[in-house]
């Protein structure tokens, strides 16, 4: 078992495990036990009571949060024409046809995000082998596959996070950094949660959303209650 440095070990007594706080004490909670000497990462997790193994049951989409995650994310677009113009006009860091696909079969991989128009699908369906296994493969639940490049670009860039449970029914969702005010955190986070309530499959059964959590990259979790929210 991997030995806990000392600033953890300080940092996980100051959370209750038992206790599930209000995000407003979390928040300050998590800013308290960030101890890395860079701006870490603030995490969102939660475990949703559904079953992916169910197709009416798989949670998957992306959200744009109110004030971004702190991160800007380099954009590969896979266009042709005039919508590759527009991709790069809106901003997009890469822009490419059968060159930049060539380039990533071959193991390249300097961007965070992957747009294609719909009528490049079938040349970017080469790269699934690549592209699926790091989560990257555009998608049309994400708002990755569109002829609207100069939108998608513009929430990516915007601070537009993707969510997909994995099959154990559990969620990580960046919410912003430590650095972030309190304030800015906290609705990042609202809007994570109460994009979860909105797209809650009529098949789950039971208590939605059994466990949410925050963290910050390298200190502890704490519960937070998300009983009674509304959306």
């Amino acid at each position: 078992m991997a030995k806990k440095g000392k600033k953890y070990t300080d940092a996980i007594k100051l959370v209750d495990r038992e206790k599930v706080y209000d995000i407003k004490e979390a928040v300050e909670l998590v800013k308290k036990t960030a101890t890395a000497k860079f701006d870490e990462t603030v995490e969102f997790a939660a475990r949703l009571g559904v079953d992916p193994k169910k197709a009416d049951q798989q949670i998957r989409g992306a959200v744009v949060l109110p004030n971004g995650t702190g991160k800007t994310q380099r954009v590969l677009v896979f266009a042709k024409g005039d919508k590759a113009k527009e991709a790069e006009a809106a901003g997009a860091d890469f822009v490419g046809e059968e060159d930049l696909i060539n380039k990533v079969n071959q193991g390249w991989f300097d961007f965070d995000v992957v747009v294609a128009t719909p009528d490049m699908m079938a040349q970017v369906g080469k790269l699934g082998r690549v592209l699926g296994p790091k989560g990257l493969m555009p998608n049309p639940k994400t708002g990755t596959v569109t002829f609207d490049v100069e939108k998608a670009v513009n929430e990516i860039k915007a601070g537009k996070v993707e969510y997909r449970v994995d099959k154990s029914g559990n969620l990580h969702v960046p919410i912003g950094k430590v650095s972030f005010e309190d304030d800015k955190l906290v609705e990042n986070f609202e809007t994570i949660v109460g994009t979860l309530l909105k797209v809650k499959p009529a098949a789950s059964k039971g208590t939605y959303m059994r466990n949410v959590a925050i963290a910050s990259t390298m200190g502890p979790g704490m519960k937070v209650n998300v009983s009674g929210f509304k959306i």
